[in-house]
């Protein structure tokens, strides 16, 4: 019988005192012996040895290259001060470990030990405190691959809406300012090819207007005649299937298309977040790996309390797996 191929999936456990471990190793457990997915959960290990324990988890922790498939694999990552492990509070040292975890997971990928990377819930509050400059997941991912900040997007998946983003953690003064036509269309084009990895050989994409109903041909702003319009047209004659620019409202209420692209964050998470709470994924885009984040945050209030819902890493393995054979 010949035996199938696993997507080895690395799953950084994000922040070690949010709830990103737990549901990490959950997701983990769960994930059959003869599943076609093979999780490597990458953190310290004495906070895996914890949630490990406190979730009495039967099948054991074991080194990824010496694990059997019934352990759970991992690959311990020391990075966090036996003082800073405290689940529930926020710590710079955490900050630092969070980092260290996810730059872990892209040296797995690139030594050909992983196809692809989750990103468990981060807390910039914690990273900033350490002095790091960090505005979100891609940008971190695009200067450990070498890609350019400009090239790398990311898309919302939840549910059946798929949303990429021109722009994502920034005041909404210093999004709009940024935004131009090369900018809109290289986005369009990462949304495209993302789409076609995930099995949409000829993908319909929607493109939002800056502002209200796109402008309304110059009416509420020439921020669309400028840009949006051109970017689009732009890509129409590139052989891409985008529509627009439309008002958000409008595109979202039609639902012809199979993703979407927004200018800003608020306008593309506002509408994922809505159908699909707390089971999001966050694909990073135009980067050389695989790579997407949970669609939630780090829940400090309940975290080391053993409750916490995998769902959300559960999906995201789902579509990482989908997406590196789409990239084979």
């Amino acid at each position: 019988m010949t035996q199938t191929a696993q997507t080895r999936i690395a799953i950084s456990i994000g922040d070690p005192n949010g709830i990103g471990p737990e549901i990490a190793l959950k997701a983990a457990a769960e994930c059959a012996p003869d599943s076609t997915i093979r999780p490597i959960v990458v953190g310290d290990r004495k906070v895996l040895d914890f949630y490990h324990s406190l979730l009495g988890i039967k099948r054991p922790l074991a080194h990824f290259e010496e694990a059997s498939a019934s352990d759970i694999a991992c690959c311990d990552t020391p990075a966090l001060a036996d003082a800073d492990f405290e689940p529930g509070s926020i710590k710079a040292g955490a900050g630092i470990a969070t980092i260290a975890y996810v730059t872990r997971c892209v040296e797995q990928v690139r030594k050909g030990k992983a196809d692809a990377i989750v990103g468990c819930p981060q807390s910039e509050t914690a990273i900033a405190a350490a002095g790091i400059e960090f505005s979100g997941y891609p940008p971190l991912i695009a200067d450990l691959t070498g890609t350019p900040r400009d090239k790398t997007f990311m898309m919302l998946c939840g549910a059946d809406l798929r949303i990429g983003h021109v722009t994502l953690h920034e005041p909404l003064t210093t999004a709009i300012d940024r935004l131009t036509v090369d900018f809109v269309a290289d986005a369009i084009r990462a949304v495209n090819l993302s789409m076609k990895q995930l099995g949409y050989a000829q993908p319909k994409i929607g493109v939002f207007g800056i502002n209200p109903h796109a402008g309304e041909d110059g009416l509420f702003g020439d921020d669309d005649e400028r840009i949006t319009k051109p970017a689009a047209a732009m890509a129409r004659a590139e052989g891409i299937l985008a529509d627009g620019p439309i008002g958000a409202d409008v595109l979202l209420a039609n639902r012809k298309h199979d993703a979407y692209v927004a200018m800003y964050h608020d306008q593309g998470h506002v509408p994922v977040k809505l159908i699909s709470p707390r089971q999001a994924s966050a694909l990073a885009i135009g980067t050389p790996v695989v790579f997407s984040s949970v669609g939630h945050g780090c829940a400090y209030d309940i975290a080391g309390k053993g409750i916490a819902e995998p769902l959300s890493v559960t999906k995201t393995l789902e579509l990482l797996a989908t997406a590196s054979a789409g990239r084979s």
